[in-house]
């Protein structure tokens, strides 16, 4: 199993790759954009492509980020998002709780409401991070 994981692997390597190691093989230069896209991906980030095979905990796509922000993305469009950076900026940075809360099945609007008073009390705003010890 292991043998035809890293034969498979090698050759999508080497038909991601190929616009790169055998550049001869493409005169002028002349291939689609997809593949220069790909190539340069596959260049930066090939490892990762192959990452969910051997990790079983790591999910093929990415599709729980996406609905996580999709409420965000909703809202921007409902609203027609803000009119400068300060509001784009809060927009992202309650975005970030409401999401990283309902994640943890917390609260967002207790989290917010003890950041609040944790800075007009002059304490550090409690932490979104779940407890590790």
């Amino acid at each position: 199993m292991a043998l035809a994981l890293a034969t498979g692997e090698a050759k999508v390597w080497d038909a991601a790759l190929d616009l790169i190691l055998q550049p001869r093989r493409y005169p002028n230069g002349k291939v689609h954009r997809l593949i220069e896209n790909l190539a340069h991906r596959f260049s930066l980030h090939g490892e990762g492509y192959f990452h969910f095979i051997t990790h079983p905990e790591i999910q093929p796509t990415n599709n729980s980020a996406e609905q996580a922000l999709r409420f965000v993305v909703m809202d921007r469009h409902m609203t027609q998002g803000t009119q400068s950076q300060r509001g784009r900026d809060l927009c992202e940075r309650l975005g970030t709780v409401i999401a990283t809360c309902s994640l943890q099945n917390r609260s967002a609007y207790g989290w917010i409401h003890a950041a609040i008073r944790a800075h007009f009390n002059g304490r550090p705003v409690p932490s979104l991070l779940l407890d590790s010890s």
